[in-house]
């Protein structure tokens, strides 16, 4: 398993890389800072290719933040490797 804070920076760096917006920090709502409805599919599916998991829809509207969607991609990597 990957370390927490090496996820929480590739999570931070996809969410720019994917929204173009730059300023977002760990625990910001993304969406707050900037991110569109429109750019959360890419983003959703840039995700689960990086990472190698499958993100169930509800959780990811429901992890607003980078951190909130580092742990819950961490979660969901425990889970499929068990």
């Amino acid at each position: 398993m990957s370390d927490p804070l090496d996820n929480l920076d590739a999570v931070l760096n996809t969410i720019r890389d994917v929204t173009g917006v730059s300023q977002v920090l760990p625990d910001q709502d993304f969406y707050e800072a900037g991110v569109t409805s429109v750019q959360a599919l890419p983003l959703l599916l840039e995700l689960e290719e990086r990472f190698q998991v499958s993100i169930p829809d509800d959780r990811f509207v429901a992890a607003r933040s980078a951190r909130h969607l580092s742990e819950m991609i961490q979660d969901i990597s425990k889970r499929e490797c068990a």
